[in-house]
């Protein structure tokens, strides 16, 4: 009798994977589509700032535009990925299919003007309101619809960073800190993989970050082939890492919350954010904070990029970075905090590596993913990513790292929605 009941329950898991199979791939490849288009019309809004750069100048009425269109048109659109996270927890109104392109061309107008933003928020509502349309065509109880939500997070952050695993992880647990919902596992990695082969196929190549440094064993403990003094220095890093989320949550709280509590015409607060980043950039000397960050206008500017490598990065550079993104986020403009987030990490780990002695690229590489870790509370997937990106070699660092920003990163994030069963520690 146990091996008959076995059976059927073995069958009817059978039919409830074909299912979630027959739905999640559809959607998973129009995702795939609309990420591949966002990413092109991203590259070409930068390249074209950079080959105009007096388009910056336009940043302050570049924000009026994004007031007008989320006021007028957007509505709830405005919250965000906050609105898919609410939905998640409990399925209501379900999230507008208008959030789409609306969040595109806003983070491509961002973009273009020169605001201080990233991608991965953009990807993420492009996502849930996909799977939200989705959820409409088929009879899905509360929870399938929450689950196709998932679906819809996991398949526009594997797609834009092109990191499937991670993304289908970073699905699970951005929900709710201390728990991930196992039986949304497959059909999140299933929605990540299939969008991201979506958007390969499309043409777009994603950025490549090597760590290329041999590390010498120095180990204290037999056969185990670590480097004892670099694991302190990766400790150390990892709590600077986990502060330094910690103040980007804050700060992005306080101004959003001063701007809207001073500014009494709220189509003002992008207007003077925009000058406000605008002006911040001509007394630093350099354009390389704002936009994406990924690379620079001149090939020895501050980026991502050269982060890994150079020795002449600025050692407030994360600072800056982190000053212009949360007032270009909090006042109006759109896009995600992701990619600025690792900016900052990836300029801040390569300032502890140049006093520490310790290898560049490593530790520009643990800044990288472990500050967005601090800032998400999502070790796990950040840990992962570490892995997709740049390689296994050196996991164990990239776990140290991302785990220990974790707990020093406080008991918020920047997702206001996510949820929190028990405390870190």
């Amino acid at each position: 009798m146990k091996n008959i009941k076995y059976s059927f329950e073995q069958l009817n898991i059978t039919k409830q994977l074909i299912k979630w199979l027959l739905i999640v791939i559809p959607f998973s490849i129009i995702i795939g589509l609309i990420v591949a288009l966002f990413l092109w019309l991203l590259d070409l809004a930068t390249l074209t700032r950079f080959e105009n750069n007096w388009l910056i100048y336009f940043l302050p009425i570049s924000g009026i535009l994004i007031y007008w269109i989320y006021n007028s048109i957007g509505k709830t659109s405005a919250a965000g990925n906050n609105l898919v996270l609410d939905e998640i927890h409990k399925p209501s109104a379900g999230v507008p299919v208008l959030m789409a392109p609306l969040i595109l061309i806003s983070t491509v107008i961002t973009h273009l003007f020169g605001g201080s933003a990233g991608r991965e928020g953009t990807a993420v509502q492009i996502g849930g309101s996909i799977a939200s349309f989705f959820t409409k065509k088929f009879s899905l109880n509360n929870e399938e619809k929450s689950m196709m939500l998932m679906c819809g997070i996991a398949a526009g952050f594997g797609a834009v960073f092109g990191t499937p695993l991670a993304g289908a992880i970073f699905a699970l647990e951005v929900l709710i800190i201390g728990q991930l919902k196992h039986s949304a596992i497959l059909p999140c990695l299933t929605a990540a993989i299939v969008a991201d082969i979506t958007c390969t196929l499309c043409g777009i190549e994603h950025t490549e970050y090597i760590i290329a440094s041999v590390l010498n064993s120095n180990s204290v403990f037999y056969n185990i082939h670590i480097d004892a003094v670099l694991i302190l220095i990766v400790l150390f890093a990892g709590v600077l890492f986990g502060l330094i989320a910690y103040v980007f949550v804050k700060v992005s709280e306080f101004i959003k919350d001063k701007s809207q509590q001073y500014i009494h015409q709220k189509w003002l607060i992008p207007v003077i954010g925009g000058c406000f980043v605008l002006l911040m950039s001509y007394a630093l000397g350099t354009f390389d904070y704002m936009g994406l960050g990924v690379k620079s206008s001149n090939a020895d500017g501050v980026s991502i990029i050269n982060a890994f490598h150079s020795t002449n990065i600025s050692y407030l550079a994360w600072f800056w970075k982190l000053v212009l993104t949360t007032i270009t986020l909090s006042m109006g403009f759109k896009g995600g905090e992701v990619t600025p987030l690792f900016f900052i990490g990836a300029t801040l780990g390569n300032t502890i590596a140049i006093f520490s002695g310790a290898p560049i690229d490593l530790i520009a590489g643990l800044g990288f993913i472990a500050v967005f870790a601090g800032a998400t509370n999502t070790p796990l997937a950040c840990t992962i990513m570490g892995i997709e990106l740049f390689g296994s070699e050196h996991t164990i660092y990239y776990a140290i790292a991302c785990f220990t920003a974790f707990y020093f990163s406080g008991q918020t994030g920047i997702y206001s929605s996510q949820r929190k069963i028990t405390p870190k520690i």
